[in-house]
């Protein structure tokens, strides 16, 4: 297991580039298995969970080709589907919550799927019944062996329908948009996430051929098609690492640009960072975020300190929620974390506290925090990546803390973030890799 050794207290400074959004790639690539007819991605990110995606495609017969860094061309002309059935293909679907998503298009296409149950974060119950309940109403039928833990989906042919889904479940409307394409007739999904990441699957689509009205809402029209042809396809930057990114330059930058963001598909991100005192500056499509000696809190205006909650698109995704919270560590002033999705997201807080913050731990979704404005630093320690997030949170803490902090299971970080060690230190940090 591999480790990450910070020496804390050093001021960044520079630009930094976003890499292509981790939570995108897993949905497009996905989507390469409903055609015969070559696909091409752009801006993909060289990051674990993205390379075991690929990797899973690569093993059911898709032929990739690489075009140089982040540029691929996907053609799945020729996919074994006996292997869907091997213990190989298993063990690795298992290891990554995207494969998931390879559900879709293969019922689509083959009218039948195999996959495990899914892996990824440990950070609580993570349901997968919108994806079932969605495809069921499209006419797939479930088994599960709950021997080998896999669930058996067959589905001799699709037919439109209309659903209203019980959560807006990002890659679980991203499934039923794939399956849903090349059904007979039309298809409403009702409550559907409505992300830019799912906005860009859709646009792919309909470029593929796909017929799919009401982009950008939470009610989606698809009527069905008979096939799909071939398209290249550029993915955004990933708006959880520019989040990562602000929050990072606010604890301890010396001025820092942020190039290439998007800035008109990041939504409430940044106006939530403001919200902590932190001034963004937008320059184009780049942003740059100044030095800070401090930075206020705001209350709501009836007075009542701020809370920041999670919420479905365009509310605050929870993967941020986690950078707030050690960003609120050095404000002036408190806030409220309230993490409704994840059951145990917040756990990562006790290795805040032995640094030395002031977070109270109301229970399992929901944390105070009483900032520090920089008063009292933050002093370096010894902690573990539970997950991508708190991960990445708690690398920002120790570049900005006193002396010098080690991070062990950072193979979680690397799931999410490409070169981190190198990016950071490029800018000033000094972090090292150790086994």
């Amino acid at each position: 297991m591999s480790a990450f050794r910070i020496e804390g207290g050093h001021s960044l400074s520079g630009t930094i580039t976003p890499q292509g959004a981790k939570n995108e790639a897993l949905q497009v690539l996905s989507a390469t298995l409903l055609t015969n007819e070559p696909v091409r991605i752009s801006n993909i990110p060289d990051i674990a969970d993205v390379n075991h995606q690929i990797q899973l495609l690569q093993d059911i017969g898709v032929k990739t080709t690489c075009h140089g860094k982040g540029d691929y061309t996907f053609c799945a002309d020729s996919i074994n589907t006996a292997f869907l059935q091997s213990d190989t293909f298993l063990e690795r679907s298992a290891k990554l919550r995207g494969s998931i998503m390879l559900i879709g298009p293969l019922l689509a296409r083959f009218g039948r799927a195999m996959v495990a149950k899914p892996g990824g974060d440990k950070i609580g119950r993570r349901r997968v019944d919108t994806h079932f309940l969605g495809l069921s109403a499209l006419g797939a039928t479930f088994s599960y062996d709950s021997e080998r833990e896999l669930f058996d989906i067959t589905a001799p042919s699709l037919h439109g329908a209309y659903m209203l889904l019980d959560e807006a479940s990002l890659t679980g409307t991203a499934n039923i948009i794939m399956a849903a394409v090349t059904a007979k007739g039309a298809t409403t999904i009702y409550n559907a996430a409505c992300e830019p990441y799912v906005q860009q699957l859709c646009r792919m689509l309909i470029r593929m051929g796909a017929h799919i009205e009401g982009l950008a809402s939470n009610r989606l029209t698809i009527y069905g098609v008979e096939r799909l042809c071939g398209t290249s396809h550029h993915l955004l930057p990933d708006m959880i690492e520019v989040g990562s990114f602000i929050g990072m330059a606010a604890m301890c930058g010396n001025g820092i640009t942020i190039k290439d963001v998007c800035y008109d598909e990041l939504g409430i991100i940044p106006y939530t960072f403001t919200r902590l005192g932190i001034t963004i500056e937008r320059h184009g499509d780049d942003i740059y975020i100044p030095h800070h000696d401090s930075y206020e809190i705001e209350s709501f205006i009836d007075g009542s300190f701020m809370t920041f909650a999670d919420a479905p698109w365009p509310g605050l995704t929870p993967d941020l929620l986690s950078v707030l919270l050690v960003v609120s560590t050095q404000a002036k002033g408190s806030v409220l974390i309230h993490q409704k999705m994840f059951e145990s997201r917040l756990f990562f807080v006790d290795k805040l506290i032995d640094m030395g913050a002031q977070i109270i731990l109301c229970d399992p979704h929901r944390a105070v925090v009483v900032g520090h404005d920089h008063k009292l630093r933050l002093r370096g320690g010894r902690m573990t990546s539970p997950d991508i997030r708190a991960g990445i949170a708690l690398l920002i803490a120790a570049m900005s803390a006193d002396g010098v902090s080690t991070i062990s299971n950072i193979e979680q970080i690397d799931r999410g973030y490409e070169n981190i060690d190198q990016r950071l230190n490029a800018l000033g940090a000094h972090i090292s890799r150790t086994d």
